[in-house]
């Protein structure tokens, strides 16, 4: 069977230790799941319901630069601890969830900061803001039969040399199984899913020139500039 236009490439992510890759079918996003960057957003720390938005596959960049966006004047980093799915499946318990996890990475959720502002003030979805080219950077991933299912450790990135996000994985506010399972109550997971797990304090813009250095503990660190 023929195409009337070329079929998209498959996105995938390198896998530490292996040859294979890992082929990514969605990316899903926790919003403000740490308590300190919920107050420098502006809301109430406490344990609300966890919310998501979705960026795509092709927004993965991998290769260590960051194009500055159009259309923004104030383009933010999010460091963040990011899930690969191994195995899908709906209503996962979270006392199983963790067994559907194939392993971890190190992730930056860039931002429209300005662009999301503006969703937000007129209630419109915010994928403006998340989903646009090239705003998923990600390191490889590490296999969760390597080092087993962290559930502390610091989270932290750099912009020049300057820390300016520091966490701890202990401080977030719905912990991975619990994200795997509100997540597969609302969506039916499949192997290929990311998870990317929510941001500690201290988000900021970005401009040209600027290198953003970010890691967790345990997983590994990735570099990116911004072009």
């Amino acid at each position: 069977m023929g195409y009337v236009v070329p079929p998209p490439a498959v996105i995938s992510l390198p896998i530490r230790g292996s040859e294979k890759r890992f082929p990514v079918r969605r990316i899903y996003c926790v919003g403000r799941n740490y308590a300190a960057h919920a107050v420098e957003m502006g809301h109430d720390p406490d344990r609300e319901p966890p919310f998501f938005f979705q960026k795509n596959p092709d927004n993965l960049v991998q290769d260590g630069r960051f194009p500055y966006p159009r259309r923004s004047r104030d383009v933010h980093h999010e460091i963040e601890l990011v899930v690969a799915l191994g195995e899908g499946g709906s209503d996962i318990a979270p006392e199983h969830a963790l067994g559907h996890v194939f392993g971890y990475a190190v992730g930056i959720d860039m931002t429209r900061r300005d662009l999301q502002g503006e969703a937000k003030q007129a209630g419109r979805p915010w994928e403006v803001g998340k989903a646009f080219e090239h705003s998923a950077l990600c390191g490889e991933l590490v296999p969760a039969r390597a080092i087993g299912h962290p559930e502390r450790g610091a989270i932290w990135l750099d912009v020049n040399g300057e820390r300016r996000q520091e966490g701890d994985l202990d401080q977030l506010i719905w912990k991975v199984p619990e994200v795997i399972a509100e997540l597969s109550r609302l969506f039916a997971l499949a192997p290929g899913d990311l998870i990317m797990t929510g941001t500690p304090a201290g988000v900021g813009a970005v401009v040209r020139g600027d290198v953003m250095r970010g890691g967790v503990a345990g997983i590994g660190e990735i570099t990116f500039e911004v072009v």
